[in-house]
């Protein structure tokens, strides 16, 4: 696809529809957009390339907006092959092009592309450095793990806009929704989703970057994936703050289940309901076993509260709330509160379990009491999770 962004910048990105999981773990139902990008001033600047899945329709794109030019530069923001992929095919393209990046990237560049010839090709690039281009020039920003060590973004000083590699960036092609942030229904949904479980178990570095970006006049920003951002930007901006401080987003309670004969799930609706009645502002129930883990990671994040409710399991715990703990684990949850309710036929142990895994993760509370049934709930089981409810409600 190529589209004129203004007189000087086009857009040379691909639409995925057809990848199963992004990541080789995410499903993408809405398909996913590699974007690139071209500025073509005194000097000609290629910003990123694409995903090999997509590599003839990036090329094609490439020198249909190059319109006979030869580019002087290719921009690798971000080395992952989801954006990198074609990098050894331009240098080979185009004899005079060198390549832009960080120190890291350049030394990430052989393991990807072993044998390439880069001597007298690269040009590294750190913090404060700009790449003039001559009516406009390319500042550059280190952004370290967010979500790779090598990240660079760039901020374009004639038009103000932020080059922000994967940074608000969204699952989702732009034909599903929209090429601006504005024609995109619910930007929020998908933007999250991507956020915690691609780079959100690095919070500390996103804060760090936004506060370099907040010192420069943004007027857009163009991520590698998803819509470009040019209007309401302090929504976008002011949404990965509070993420990236570990802060809940909307007040409510989480209800995680892992049920293996539907007992537990039985047990985890009644208590929804008992947290309803006493006024909760809000009460998520998911099946584990039947949900996508990356949202039910998602809203983990999401809520202040969350309650693991899960069936013993071989001594130990039902493997679907094992998963999503070990999940938020490696993802960084922290600063939440967390209640317990198990269940055991014969000896319960998911509890257990679950407080030694919470037990790993930074500033979780997990309230008291735990509630336990037995196989099935009974009547003598709603005090107990009316004092659970109660707990988690303080």
């Amino acid at each position: 696809m190529v589209k004129q962004l203004n007189d000087r910048v086009f857009y040379i990105g691909s639409d995925d529809l057809d990848l199963d999981l992004f990541e080789s773990q995410y499903i993408v139902p809405e398909g996913i957009s590699y974007n690139s990008y071209i500025i073509k001033d005194g000097k000609t600047a290629v910003l990123d390339t694409s995903d090999v899945r997509k590599a003839e329709e990036w090329k094609s794109s490439l020198l249909q907006a190059l319109d006979g030019k030869e580019p002087d530069y290719l921009v690798v923001h971000h080395m992952e092959p989801d954006h990198s992929a074609l990098v050894s095919w331009a240098l080979e393209r185009f004899q005079g092009l060198k390549l832009v990046a960080s120190a890291q990237a350049l030394k990430m560049l052989p393991q990807f592309f072993p044998g390439i010839a880069l001597e007298g090709r690269t040009l590294a690039v750190k913090e404060g450095d700009e790449l003039d281009l001559g009516g406009r020039s390319l500042r550059f920003i280190a952004a370290p793990m967010v979500h790779w060590p090598e990240v660079i973004v760039s901020f374009d000083t004639a038009d103000g806009v932020l080059y922000s590699a994967d940074a608000f960036g969204k699952f989702g092609a732009l034909q599903n929704c929209g090429f601006y942030g504005t024609e995109d229904d619910d930007w929020a949904c998908e933007a999250r989703r991507y956020y915690f479980n691609i780079v959100g178990k690095y919070g500390v570095q996103v804060q760090q970057l936004l506060k370099k970006v907040s010192a420069l006049p943004v007027k857009a920003i163009r991520p590698l994936h998803g819509p470009m951002l040019e209007e309401n930007l302090q929504e976008y901006v002011s949404l990965y703050d509070t993420w990236s401080r570990y802060e809940p987003e909307t007040p409510g309670i989480f209800i995680a289940v892992a049920s293996i004969h539907g007992g537990t799930m039985e047990a985890a609706q009644m208590l929804a309901q008992i947290l309803r009645t006493k006024g909760a502002p809000k009460v998520v129930v998911s099946d584990l076993s039947r949900t996508d883990i990356a949202e039910n990671v998602e809203d983990a994040f999401r809520y202040p509260n969350l309650i693991c409710a899960a069936a013993s399991y071989d001594g130990g715990l039902f493997t679907p709330m094992y998963e999503f703990l070990h999940r938020l684990q490696i993802k960084g949850w922290c600063r939440r509160r967390a209640g317990l309710l198990e269940n055991g036929t014969w000896a319960p142990c998911a509890a257990r379990v679950m407080k030694e895994m919470l037990g790993t993760m930074k500033d979780i509370e997990v309230v008291e009491p735990v509630a336990t049934i037995r196989s099935r709930m009974r009547r003598e089981d709603f005090p107990a999770l009316d004092a659970l409810a109660d707990a988690i409600l303080k």
